[in-house]
């Protein structure tokens, strides 16, 4: 079936299988591989996108749900090695080891942030309640965001 989306700005047609994820398709066909399939069971949230403004787990999502939609992924039309705000500070906080997480915690942290540009510590923690990481403990994690707060709010 054919799908028109908004990826990253750009509005693309695109012939899906109807059984087609919406992470195979912004892995497959539009070839932006920053968000990462783990569990196929919207738990870890290494697969995280934004979908209209709002957070999804694009692994339980069919591709077919996102016609019309308008997609951000971590990538959002930067050319590695470019970065924002937030992936800064994941590097300078060493929020990440494997890393395999770090894109879906970085959408999670986008959202937050728009929500509530000065969130606490339990908010922080909420935020980021569907991105599971297995290796920094998020001690780091939650510095990247704080540091991130601090830097827009100009403290």
């Amino acid at each position: 079936m054919l799908i028109s989306v908004e990826v990253n700005g750009e509005v693309v047609t695109w012939d899906v299988d109807p059984r087609e994820t919406l992470i195979d398709a912004i892995r497959e066909r539009a070839r932006l591989t920053g968000a990462h399939v783990g569990c196929r069971s919207a738990s870890c949230g290494a697969c995280t996108l934004s979908l209209d403004g709002l957070t999804v787990k694009s692994c339980c999502l069919l591709a077919a749900e996102a016609d019309g939609r308008t997609i951000r992924t971590v990538e959002d039309g930067r050319t590695p090695p470019e970065v924002d705000d937030i992936q800064e500070a994941f590097i300078a906080a060493q929020g990440m080891q494997c890393g395999y997480c770090t894109p879906g915690m970085v959408m999670s942290v986008r959202h937050l942030l728009a929500q509530n540009p000065d969130p606490s510590d339990d908010e922080i923690r909420r935020g980021l309640a569907g991105n599971l990481c297995r290796c920094t403990g998020y001690v780091n994690i939650l510095k990247a965001v704080r540091a991130v707060r601090d830097a827009r709010l100009g403290r």
